[in-house]
């Protein structure tokens, strides 16, 4: 067991004169179960109810009266109740819409209980067979790991505050590299970080990576309405992996034989369950952020190590010492939309693109950055500012003055002149300085 982040925020909710009770959203494995076990030791009193169990189940379905169904919780997990705050958690409430609907009793009648829950399926059948009472509960979403929580599993704790701060020296920038570099090749999933965190031993993970796809896969079942869809949400796991980081079509995907419209709603499925994102374009470099659905998607999966071990490219990372060139630049994309993706635990913040509208431009940016109601493009590429062509023509169009490159170099901020003469400031950051993303650009903007 190793800290993570979202401790903090959910120690922030906990002391909210505001709080509502929160539903914890993530993928299966990604530690959420483990989370709320840690951060119970901020209360004097813990009840953990797995929904799995029949007999949990008719407990809560027994009464819609949460006063007199908290002595009966209490009784149930043979716990003894104390002076003291109580933090109930409900673990894969979606076996239950009957629970799912008294959390808003709890919210109403007795807002001195601290109430948490998760589902690992709860993604996929919330629009269907779930009513969450509306205003009445909260969400926070929980990611596989972060860098600075890799430093920290791994013993490198040291460094964490220095890279949240940008702080961290020329000298020892390639020794960062290198620890980011082996996050890359392992991935976030908490298992294989703490396996490897024990062991240093990368080779031992491919247990751990089969376990973890070999469980996806079987949740096919849970969350598939028809055989047809459960065929194709398999085929997509099963071939889908090498594809991080493109651009896809629906139709034929990965040489399938299946109909974009089954595809689609396939890949809609296991989106739901937070195994991956479809990333569309917007088409303008001024807010709002619109995204054209019209257009193909980039697509980017939960972890980079269940990639690397599922697409057979861990030996790349032995063959490159720069992640840049690492599986044709793929690599790069795939761990910088994960550990953006780390900076929010908001459950709606989706990620997005930049393509150029114009007729025979192709001109695009890797992922944007919506900061402070402006959008920020984001490109991850090596080489001299003039290279930069899509970025450049970004700004062309954008009404602000600021635009991030992350690539392999050392941490600056560049003032930079487009081929009309308009001036803006390049962040150029490390990878291993993205969790400090946020903070500088406070600075900047």
């Amino acid at each position: 067991m190793f800290k993570r982040k979202i401790e903090q925020e959910l120690t922030r909710w906990a002391s909210s004169r505001y709080r509502k009770p929160l539903i914890l959203r993530g993928a299966r494995q990604t530690g959420k179960t483990t989370v709320i076990r840690r951060f119970a030791s901020n209360f004097e009193n813990f009840l953990s109810i797995d929904l799995e169990k029949k007999t949990a189940r008719a407990l809560f379905e027994s009464t819609d009266n949460v006063g007199e169904l908290m002595p009966l919780l209490f009784l149930y997990c043979n716990v003894k109740r104390r002076e003291g705050r109580t933090l109930l958690f409900i673990d894969e409430i979606q076996n239950s819409p009957h629970t799912v609907r008294l959390l808003r009793y709890f919210y109403e009648e007795m807002p001195e209980i601290h109430v948490i829950a998760a589902g690992s399926l709860l993604e996929t059948i919330l629009d269907k067979h779930v009513s969450i009472p509306v205003g009445r509960v909260e969400y926070m979403a929980l990611h596989p790991c972060s860098f600075t929580e890799f430093l920290n599993a791994t013993g490198e704790e040291r460094y964490v505050q220095p890279v949240l701060e940008a702080a961290i020296p020329q000298s020892l920038h390639d020794e960062l590299t290198r620890f980011f570099r082996q996050f890359a090749l392992i991935g976030g999933m908490p298992e294989a970080v703490a396996r490897y965190a024990a062991e240093k031993d990368v080779v031992s993970l491919s247990s751990v990576y089969n376990q973890l796809l070999n469980t996806y896969k079987t949740d096919v079942e849970k969350y598939a309405e028809t055989n047809t869809q459960a065929a194709v949400i398999r085929y997509i796991l099963d071939a889908g992996m090498p594809f991080a980081g493109e651009a896809i079509t629906f139709g034929g995907f990965a040489a399938s034989p299946y109909k974009a419209r089954e595809t689609g709603e396939a890949f809609r499925t296991l989106q739901k369950a937070m195994l991956l994102e479809l990333v569309y374009p917007v088409t303008s470099a001024i807010m709002p952020v619109t995204p054209d659905l019209k257009r193909s998607p980039k697509l980017f999966w939960l972890d980079a190590g269940l990639v690397n071990h599922a697409a057979k490219i861990r030996r790349e990372y032995l063959l490159h010492s720069d992640l840049m060139d690492t599986w044709r630049g793929k690599a790069a994309e795939q761990i910088v939309w994960q550990e953006i993706k780390n900076l929010t635990f908001d459950v709606g913040e989706t990620s997005n693109f930049w393509k150029r509208e114009k007729r025979g431009s192709n001109a695009e940016t890797d992922l944007i950055y919506v900061f402070d109601g402006l959008i920020i493009p984001v490109e991850v590429k090596s080489g001299h500012n003039a290279h930069l062509k899509s970025l450049h023509q970004f700004m062309e169009e954008s009404s602000q003055d600021v635009a991030v490159r992350i690539w392999s170099g050392y941490y600056s901020v560049d003032e930079v002149k487009t081929l009309s003469g308009r001036t803006f400031r390049l962040l150029n950051l490390p990878m291993y300085l993205i969790p400090a993303l946020p903070g500088l650009l406070t600075r900047l903007v």
